[in-house]
């Protein structure tokens, strides 16, 4: 793996070096993606919105913390929707409205207790933005608050894709080593999205990345998602403390609220977890068989859209979060995203692996090559 670590961190260095679109448009068949202006960061610079589409759906991405910003498709009228919650512009997810939608999350996603870790007899103390703890990689310099680098565009027989690169720096936000990171968007031909995440360090560092989208199967904006109905092949999970950090047992579903192994309305059992610090659903799944190939790790169905959502990973865990925290704030098209207006299938590692030696390592050498692969099947049923 180690010639592939190596020409991870030359493409993303290659990346950082362009200085024109021209230089950086890599496959040329077939029509490619474009991109029109998202406003500009606080640093002044440009940002923008990519646009995949085919005659499924109409997907836009941003260079923004490599960001999915929408998601078109059809009901089972043929009506299109966007079914992704995000903002218009750049200056909403620069904002406090903004819970990481859409984002690429890392170094590391999720939390990690009292924002420290040990690797190799070293103690790294990291930016603490949830508490004590840091969630989703920090604050002013997670991957879902800087601007990463257009590495490649294209069009070929497997669906139009960009792809971002992103170089974080030894120390930024704690993190020991400097890491090249890679986010590629595919809209492949029968309309689901595909995200290929890689990373190389020169550094024994932890690396545990994911997707943060919020999905509402009718539409973002057009209500909660209570009605959604849910399943997702887990017999297991982790349980939390009150600052929802993993304990570090393995605990069965059944028996509980969070028992989704038969497809159940997402809002027939959530008040029972009102008064939990969740505030409802924000678990993490332990996925049979997961963290080998990519398989199903959950099912999301709209009785009133007709629309269904298949999410397939290759990671162990998978984190449930129903929206508990959004608060009505503006998004998308005047539209508003209400309390339990959308909800996150979050394929991931275990939180906090890098202080649990229950959980399986997530740290990465300098000789190999961090790979992550998560799927996004949007279809009808009829």
């Amino acid at each position: 793996m180690k010639n592939d670590a190596l020409s991870l961190r030359l493409a993303v260095t290659a990346a950082i070096a362009c200085l024109s679109l021209a230089a950086c448009t890599g496959t040329r068949t077939g029509r490619l993606p474009m991109a029109t202006s998202f406003g500009f960061d606080r640093d002044l610079a440009p940002v923008q919105v990519w646009t995949l589409e085919n005659a499924n759906a109409r997907v836009r991405v941003s260079d923004h913390g490599a960001t999915l910003v929408s998601f078109e498709t059809k009901d089972r009228d043929g009506n299109m929707a966007d079914i992704v919650l995000g903002f218009d512009s750049v200056t909403g997810y620069q904002s406090k409205d903004n819970q990481y939608f859409g984002c690429t999350t890392g170094r590391i996603a999720n939390r990690i207790e009292g924002a420290t870790f040990v690797v190799d007899g070293v103690r790294y103390d990291l930016d603490a933005n949830d508490g004590r703890n840091q969630l989703h990689g920090g604050g002013t310099r997670s991957l879902d608050k800087v601007l990463w680098s257009l590495v490649g565009r294209g069009d070929d027989s497997a669906g139009p894709w960009v792809e971002f690169g992103y170089k974080s720096r030894d120390g930024e936000e704690g993190y020991p080593g400097n890491v090249d990171f890679l986010v590629r968007y595919r809209l492949r031909p029968d309309g689901a999205l595909e995200i290929r995440s890689r990373a190389a360090t020169d550094r024994l560092t932890p690396i545990a990345l994911t997707n943060h989208a919020y999905w509402n199967l009718d539409g973002a904006g057009s209500g909660t998602i209570l009605g959604h109905r849910l399943r997702i092949p887990a017999s297991e999970y982790t349980p939390t403390d009150d600052e929802l950090i993993p304990s570090g047992d393995i605990a069965p579903v059944a028996g509980t609220p969070l028992d989704f192994r038969v497809e159940t309305k997402i809002g027939a059992r959530i008040a029972e977890l009102e008064s939990t610090p969740a505030r409802g659903y924000d678990h993490n799944y332990v996925i049979a068989g997961g963290g080998k190939t990519l398989i199903e790790v959950a099912r999301l169905y709209s009785p009133a859209s007709g629309r269904e959502l298949v999410v397939e990973s290759d990671q162990k865990g998978l984190q449930f979060y129903s929206g508990n925290w959004l608060h009505d704030q503006l998004g998308k098209d005047g539209r508003h995203y209400v309390k339990n207006g959308a909800l996150c299938l979050e394929p991931q590692a275990f939180p906090n692996s890098v202080n649990e030696p229950n959980f399986d390592s997530i740290l990465v050498h300098p000789d190999e090559e961090y790979t992550q692969t998560i799927v996004y099947r949007v279809g009808v049923r009829r």
